[in-house]
C-alpha cells in the first residue's frame, strides 16, 4: 500500500502533467531562463490557512532551489492583505508552480475553514465533527489534512483502514447479525486488527447490535434529534456513537447536545468555497 508521502508525489507529477505538458509557452517564449524572481502569496479573505507545508513540496519537488519564507504557517486565521509566504528562484519556475499551488493552498484552506466553522459550533461538547469519503478524487489525502487543520477528525482514510457496515453491506449480507459476523470472521481469517462500524437505520437494528455486540462504534443514520437523544441513552456508553445524514450546521450542535461522541459531514469537503488569494511578484 502507498504512503501518504508517496501519494501526494503522485498528484503533484500529475498536476504538473496535465498543466505543463511538454512546456509553457507563455513563459518559455517571454521569459529568459535565467532570470531571477519573488513572489509572495497574499490572503484576499478571512479563513483558516492550510497547505502551506504542501506548498513547499510544490516547489522543492518542481524545482529545489527555489527558496521559500513563510510568514503564516498551516492553521492560522488570516484576513485580507496577510502575506502567507514569499519565493525566490527562477521566475520560470515561480510562474510554472503558481497555479498548482494556488489550487492546492486556496482548496485546502477552504476545507480548513468550513471545518472550523463547524468545530466552532460544537465548542464545550464532547462531540467531534467528522469528514467522509467525499472527497476530490486523487485529493484526499490534502483534503483531510485540511480538516485536521480546521479542528476537525478523520473518519477512515479509505476502505482498507476500517470497517463500515453501511445499509447496502447489511442488506447483501443478510442482515445486521450475519454483517457483523462476517466481518468479524474476514478480520480473524486475514490477520486485521480493524475497527467495526456499523450504520443502523432505526431502534431494531440498533437492538440488534446491542444484542450481539462485536462493534466499536454505531452510526445512527438519518435520525431525528429526539430520536439520535433516545439511541444514545439506549447505548449507554457501550460503543461509540455517530450521527450522520443531513446534518448541517445549523442542526449541527443539536445533534451534539444528544451526547453522540461524533457527526459525520461531507459538507466539509463537498461543498467548500476555496479562500480567495492570489501569487504576486514583489
Amino acid at each position: 500500500m502507498k504512503t501518504r508521502e508517496e501519494l501526494i508525489d503522485e498528484l503533484i507529477d500529475l498536476a504538473f502533467a496535465e498543466d505543463i505538458g511538454d512546456g509553457d509557452a507563455t513563459t518559455l517564449c517571454c521569459i529568459p531562463e535565467d532570470e531571477m524572481g519573488r513572489q509572495r502569496l497574499i490572503v484576499k479573505e478571512e479563513g483558516i490557512l492550510a497547505g502551506v507545508e504542501i506548498a513547499r513540496r510544490v516547489f522543492e519537488k518542481f524545482d529545489p532551489e527555489l527558496q521559500m519564507q513563510v510568514m503564516i504557517g498551516d492553521g492560522a486565521a488570516v484576513k485580507p492583505g496577510d502575506i502567507a509566504f514569499v519565493v525566490t528562484g527562477k521566475v520560470r519556475s515561480l510562474l510554472q508552480t503558481e497555479r498548482l499551488m494556488l489550487n492546492i493552498m486556496q482548496r485546502m484552506s477552504g476545507v480548513a475553514t468550513t471545518t472550523a466553522r463547524y468545530a466552532k459550533c460544537l465548542e464545550g461538547l464532547k462531540t467531534r465533527v467528522l469528514d467522509t469519503r467525499k472527497t476530490t478524487p486523487g485529493m484526499r489525502m490534502l483534503e483531510k489534512e485540511a480538516v485536521k487543520i480546521g479542528g476537525g477528525c478523520n473518519h477512515r482514510i479509505g476502505l482498507f483502514d476500517m470497517i463500515l457496515l453501511k445499509d447496502n453491506h447489511v442488506d447483501f449480507a443478510g442482515g445486521i447479525v450475519p454483517a457483523i459476523e462476517k466481518a468479524q470472521q474476514w478480520c480473524r481469517d486475514n490477520g486485521k486488527d480493524l475497527k467495526i462500524e456499523i450504520e443502523v437505520r432505526n431502534f431494531d437494528e440498533l437492538q440488534q447490535v446491542l444484542d450481539h455486540g462485536g462493534v466499536d462504534r454505531v452510526m445512527l443514520d438519518n435520525f431525528s434529534v429526539e430520536n439520535t437523544r433516545k439511541a444514545v441513552e439506549i447505548i449507554d456508553g457501550r460503543v461509540e456513537t455517530e450521527s450522520s445524514g443531513g446534518i448541517t450546521i445549523d442542526t449541527l450542535r443539536q445533534y451534539g447536545e444528544c451526547g453522540v461522541d461524533y457527526i459525520s459531514v461531507g459538507a466539509l469537503t463537498h461543498s467548500i468555497k476555496s479562500l480567495d488569494m492570489s501569487f504576486k511578484a514583489c
